[in-house]
């Protein structure tokens, strides 16, 4: 392969990843719900797939101090349809297990905060 073909080969290779990721960016957000809680916020996406399917994305993201200002790390999880149920027995019968098991003395309605309220465990305002 010549050093032309190999260049041309290279652009076009490159064209399509970004081609991929600029459709993957815009693909819609079909739902989206958020959950602050303390310094993390978690975000749930349902989006749809080229093929017109669905999965959801769950981001998990905590924002630091940085320099003068502040960043964001985030983690994002992909659940496909068939991981669904399981997946939601797995997290509920985990959580039984330690409300129950682990910590049975713990009243963990005092954890839970209305959704009206604006809960960010501190003074700072998220803009």
């Amino acid at each position: 392969m010549t050093t032309n073909n190999k260049r041309r080969t290279l652009a076009f290779g490159i064209t399509l990843n970004l081609k991929r990721i600029v459709e993957d960016k815009d693909r819609e957000k079909i739902y989206s719900k958020r959950v602050k809680a303390g310094k993390r916020t978690y975000f749930f996406d349902v989006r749809s797939t080229r093929s017109n399917d669905y999965y959801l994305t769950i981001t998990e993201s905590r924002r630091f101090p940085q320099g003068d200002g502040f960043a964001y790390e985030k983690h994002k999880m992909f659940l496909y349809k068939e991981d669904f149920d399981k997946f939601v027995d797995a997290l509920q019968e985990t959580v039984a297990h330690i409300k129950t098991e682990l910590m049975p003395d713990i009243d963990f309605s005092q954890y839970a905060v209305r959704e009206e309220e604006d809960y960010t465990g501190s003074d700072l305002k998220w803009d």
